[in-house]
C-alpha cells in the first residue's frame, strides 16, 4: 500500500484502486493508464513538479494539455517556472516519475489544481506507483492536498 493510499483511508476518503501491469517500455505514463483501463483521456491528470523562482510547487493538470508554465508562474505568485529536474521531483515526493501521486509527499509542497477538474464527479489520478490509479472527487483532493485552484 503506497502512502497515498494510506492517506485516503486515514481520512476516509472515498476512492477506488484502479491497477494494470505498467508496460516498462512505455514513457507516456498517462497515454498508457487511458489506454489500458479505458478511461476519457481528459479526466485522466498528470501529477507534475515543477520549480517556480527556486521553490517546488505541485501542478495536478490534465493529461491532454500542456501546462503553460507562465500562467502556473502567474497562478503560484511567481515569475519564472520550470519543470523540475526527475531527481529533485523524486526526492521532494517521494514517488518515482510515472507514479507520483498528488498525494502524501514526503516534503510538503503546495500543490495547484487545474480548473477543469471541477468539472468532473471523478478524476483520475496516480496512486504512488507506476500501474496503480486512483478514482477520487476532485473536491475530496483538493481538501486532502490544500490544493488552490488555478487556469494553467
Amino acid at each position: 500500500m503506497t502512502p497515498a493510499i494510506q492517506l485516503l483511508k486515514k481520512y476516509e476518503i472515498s476512492h477506488e484502486i484502479l491497477k494494470f501491469e505498467h508496460d516498462p517500455d512505455i514513457t507516456d505514463f498517462a497515454q498508457e493508464v487511458t489506454d489500458v483501463l479505458a478511461l476519457a483521456p481528459q479526466q485522466v491528470f498528470k501529477t507534475l513538479v515543477i520549480c517556480v523562482d527556486g521553490r517546488l510547487v505541485v501542478a495536478v493538470t490534465p493529461s491532454t494539455q500542456l501546462v503553460d508554465l507562465k500562467a502556473f508562474a502567474k497562478s503560484c505568485k511567481g515569475k519564472k517556472a520550470q519543470l523540475a529536474t526527475q531527481q529533485q521531483a523524486e526526492n521532494a515526493t517521494g514517488y518515482q516519475l510515472g507514479g507520483i501521486s498528488p498525494f502524501a509527499h514526503k516534503k510538503r509542497l503546495p500543490v495547484r489544481l487545474h480548473i477543469s477538474a471541477l468539472s468532473y464527479k471523478t478524476i483520475y489520478v496516480s496512486g504512488g506507483r507506476r500501474g496503480l490509479e486512483l478514482a477520487v472527487s476532485p473536491d475530496a483532493l483538493k481538501a486532502l492536498c490544500l490544493a488552490e485552484v488555478a487556469d494553467f
